[in-house]
């Protein structure tokens, strides 16, 4: 009889042992999570801080980015400031509480960020400056497409197309993007070259494609004097256009973008746009985040070169940018599957 209440003893006290050390494990489980539920372990922890979705190829960035990134084994956080660079702070400022590994960051304004951008990098985080360069930041890396080749590319298309009166305008971006300088810089350096004369330089603050249509209508005196007109992106040229239609003056002004966005391509199909400038963004956002990681794990960044961010020399990839128009449209966009045929084609189709 006091043998089995011995055993009875000895396999109670057994089971309360285990009771007690799968509470426990799962306690360390829960605390672990509790102090930092949102990260993984083991993972990289990517934040992503946009400017806004407005631009139509903002989107395809981001979606390309944070599939990259998943199969790299890192998460992504996205976050969009909207066009409002105060929130834009605050986001940066979110991620580095998080203690995040890596930042990737398309700047509203150059240099109002430059402030928390230095901040997040004292913290150890991994700053990359996406497709915009952060001023006087001292970025870990700095991705893009070579800026001023894009405006040379969209100077020497108007150049070949003839330009009677040897004039024409420019509508630009936003003055807050440094991109915005340097496509200025190389549109310059052709039309110096070829003596062309830049009636006027016109921006469209905050990237506000509408604004680009007021310009329009506010000037026609100087449009009509104009052989062509550089719009900043796509975005621009088609509210542009439209002012242009409505003045009954798109017969006569050749009309050049970038970004190769679908009213764009349709555009130079059926003949009302000259060109754009077709910057291939699934490769950015995908070297971008392969960059990402490799900045995270201390890995060298091959095939980096330097530019000066106003104060910094920072690691800088450019991509090659490439000039579409009506006569390589297929091989270009089609064949890559950037739009569809019968997209770009649907009014010249019916």
């Amino acid at each position: 009889m006091k043998t089995r209440i011995n055993i009875k003893k000895i396999i109670l006290v057994f089971l309360g042992l285990l009771t007690l050390i799968i509470f426990s494990a799962c306690n360390k489980t829960d605390s672990k999570s509790a102090d930092n539920p949102d990260v993984e372990e083991n993972k990289i922890q990517i934040g992503m801080c946009f400017d806004s979705f407005i631009i139509e190829r903002w989107i395809l960035d981001r979606d390309v980015f944070v599939s990259a990134a998943k199969a790299l084994g890192a998460e992504v956080n996205v976050q969009n400031a909207n066009g409002d660079v105060d929130k834009q702070k605050e986001q940066i400022k979110y991620f580095i509480k998080k203690k995040i590994d890596a930042l990737v960051i398309i700047p509203i304004d150059s240099e109002a960020i430059s402030k928390v951008v230095l901040e997040a990098k004292n913290a150890g985080i991994k700053v990359i400056s996406y497709d915009r360069l952060i001023k006087n930041a001292n970025a870990d890396l700095y991705i893009s497409f070579d800026n001023e080749k894009v405006g040379r590319m969209m100077a020497e298309a108007m150049v070949a197309s003839g330009l009677p009166n040897k004039s024409v305008l420019m509508i630009c971006g936003s003055p807050k993007d440094n991109n915005v300088s340097l496509i200025k810089q190389g549109f310059f350096d052709v039309m110096n070259r070829n003596n062309i004369y830049i009636i006027d330089i016109a921006y469209a603050n905050d990237w506000k494609a509408e604004l680009a249509a007021s310009y329009i209508y506010d000037n026609v005196d100087k449009v009509k004097k104009a052989d062509a007109i550089m719009f900043g992106n796509d975005d621009l040229a088609t509210q542009g256009v439209r002012a242009l239609s409505e003045k009954r003056l798109i017969d006569k002004v050749k009309v050049v973008g970038q970004d190769a966005d679908l009213a764009a391509c349709q555009r130079i199909v059926e003949g009302t746009q000259l060109m754009t400038v077709y910057k291939p963004v699934d490769k950015l956002a995908k070297q971008a985040a392969e960059y990402a990681v490799k900045l995270v794990q201390g890995k060298k960044l091959e095939n980096a070169q330097t530019i000066n961010d106003g104060n910094y020399d920072v690691q800088y990839i450019a991509l090659e940018p490439i000039a579409v128009n009506k006569d390589n449209m297929d091989e270009v966009i089609i064949d890559s599957g950037f739009h569809l045929r019968e997209d770009v084609y649907l009014n010249v189709l019916k």
